[in-house]
């Protein structure tokens, strides 16, 4: 991409139900509050669960006729036609390289499978997140660990896939992808299970080469908020006091470290 400006941060994990969508949408408020201008790319585009988010905000706000920010939102549907892949590429390249001369930053919500349309996220980003929730299943897509010898394990499907993308951005001349894992909709609970989670994904982000956000935990006000297309951090504004409690700002704390983490001169 030629002329580019905006930093490309693409939201990825190959297993579905991660909260890819959440953590998008949250982290497009938070640089739009700290004064950034902000796209964001839906390329899950058939399930469509980040753009129904962004709907569900510009309805709200006509509904209430109050002012929310909203990020500036494209949509990509994947095409059927295998022949027709090279062709919709470049034409996903252009825009971008449209967007990234216009916005500060691009966030790319990816499908929960890997198509043609997941790879290409792989290769714009500038900084990969990866939602992961405390679940040593939704480990084992960064690595096959063994409970009963935890030192031996190999590289999940996904991690693979991601030390792929890394030797074609190599080959590419482009700069070294920042991969940051983050866990998401993390059990409030301790358990022996989430105490093992967490020491194995800090052993291998040395060995794959990524680093551990501090997670999200699974709460409720996440999902209530979808369908209004609010966030946590709307608690800000004047105009939505009291529709938010006190109680919320706990999750409102974890959006703001996880942001200020993947953007620490925000």
């Amino acid at each position: 991409m030629k002329d580019k400006k905006a930093h490309i941060i693409t939201i990825s994990n190959e297993k579905g139900g991660t909260g890819k969508s959440t953590v998008s949408m949250h982290l497009a408020i938070f640089l739009m509050q700290e004064g950034f201008k902000v796209a964001v790319v839906d390329m899950d585009g058939r399930q469509g669960t980040l753009s129904r988010y962004v709907e569900n905000r510009k309805k709200f706000a006509i509904q209430n006729h109050i002012n929310l920010i909203i990020p500036q939102l494209v949509t990509v549907t994947p095409r059927e036609n295998h022949a027709e892949y090279d062709n919709h590429i470049s034409e996903i390249e252009l825009a971008m390289n449209e967007l990234a001369g216009q916005y500060d930053a691009i966030i790319i919500d990816t499908p929960g499978g890997k198509n043609y349309l997941f790879e290409e996220a792989h290769k714009l980003a500038d900084t990969l997140i990866t939602p992961i929730s405390d679940s040593l299943i939704d480990l084992n897509v960064l690595s096959e660990i063994d409970k009963d010898n935890p030192e031996k394990h190999h590289a999940g499907h996904y991690a693979q896939f991601v030390w792929d993308m890394r030797k074609y951005r190599a080959q590419h001349g482009k700069q070294l992808l920042n991969w940051i894992v983050v866990g998401n909709k993390i059990s409030p609970l301790n358990s022996k299970n989430k105490t093992f989670f967490f020491e194995q994904l800090n052993n291998i982000s040395k060995l794959y080469g990524f680093r551990v956000a501090d997670g999200i935990k699974d709460r409720v006000i996440y999902k209530e908020l979808f369908l209004q297309g609010l966030t946590v951090l709307d608690v800000k504004s004047e105009a939505l006091k009291g529709r938010l409690t006190m109680s919320h700002l706990a999750a409102k704390q974890e959006i703001r470290a996880l942001a200020e983490y993947i953007c620490p001169q925000g």
